[in-house]
């Protein structure tokens, strides 16, 4: 049997740091009320002239050595961005270049903070297949660059980032399972619904959220999608080391832990310092607790996603 499972992780996060107490000069808002409301304290912003394949660079590049491989190891590149640096060419070949690499296969996936576990879905499937044997997976995004200064609610919630790793052919059972699920009907509650034609801008060029018909329905999925990978592994949720969610807020991720029964304080949490990284949330969680030791070789992990589309997603592996 062929199996993929993670062979190194990386992330990287802008210079740039906003804190709650800078927002206080842009929004009539407070670091109490923030922290109440969300749970953030602290967000990165990319500077003008990084993109989302310069963040992407750093992570994937750290992923890599952290597999022990070369670039040129790579036999393809799967990155999941909302906010790629052109229309086209892809974000994935953008990276590519950068990383100097030659030849594999690049593509974006693009289902917002679901993004991730929909390329790491691609993934296995390339290594299972046996069509690859090593693939660079990369969440990435700068949001800021669409965020409406005059709206509160989205302004203190979102910041940028990158998260990668390497997914490898492995004889032993890595990724379990991946879930992935979309209603399209509620797109426009959650994005950015512009388009370019003709040389201009036709619509709202700006993210809107309505915050709370997104915090009823990502609790309720991330709760469903979660419940679907147990069930598909015959496994419980005591046989979960830990829960590695979508960092879109405090309340939403212990919302779910409560209807899971799940013990929080085994669910990772980086939004605190990080903010909302759309794609890049949950490698940039994952890279932070293998780092600081939290993840360890053999522990069961369960992602949980939810984002724009209306998109939900989850995957159960063992690290």
């Amino acid at each position: 049997m062929i199996y993929s499972r993670i062979a190194g992780t990386g992330g990287y996060l802008p210079d740039r740091v906003i804190t709650n107490t800078d927002l206080e000069a842009v929004f009539d808002t407070s670091d109490e009320w923030i922290r109440l409301r969300t749970g953030v304290q602290e967000r990165h912003r990319a500077g003008p002239d990084e993109s989302a394949s310069d963040l992407a660079l750093i992570a994937g590049q750290r992923a890599i050595a952290a597999a022990g491989i070369d670039p040129d190891d790579i036999d393809l590149i799967v990155v999941a961005t909302s906010t790629s640096d052109a229309l086209f060419p892809s974000c994935a070949c953008h990276l590519q270049a950068k990383l100097g690499i030659t030849g594999c296969g690049a593509l974006d996936v693009t289902a917002a903070c679901s993004g991730f576990i929909y390329a790491l879905a691609v993934a296995d499937s390339f290594i299972r297949s046996d069509a690859a044997g090593n693939v660079l997976v990369v969440g990435t995004d700068v949001l800021s660059r669409f965020l409406n200064p005059a709206d509160r609610a989205t302004g203190v919630i979102f910041g940028d980032g990158a998260g990668a790793l390497v997914l490898s052919r492995n004889k032993e059972p890595g990724v379990l399972s991946t879930h992935l699920h979309a209603d399209g009907k509620d797109g426009d509650t959650l994005g950015v619904v512009s388009s370019i034609r003709d040389g201009r801008v036709h619509g709202f060029p700006y993210l809107t959220m309505d915050g709370n018909a997104v915090f009823k329905q990502a609790v309720k999925r991330m709760e469903e999608v979660s419940r679907e990978a147990l069930a598909h592994n015959s496994l419980k949720v005591g046989d979960i080391d830990w829960l590695i969610p979508h960092q879109a807020n405090k309340r939403i991720i212990f919302s779910v832990c409560d209807r899971l029964d799940f013990d929080p304080a085994k669910a990772v949490i980086t939004l605190d310092k990080h903010g909302n990284t759309t794609a890049a949330s949950i490698p940039l969680a994952l890279d932070q607790a293998i780092r600081d030791g939290r993840i360890r070789r053999g522990n069961m992990l369960l992602m949980c996603a939810f984002g724009s589309g209306f998109t939900w997603s989850s995957a159960v592996l063992r690290y």
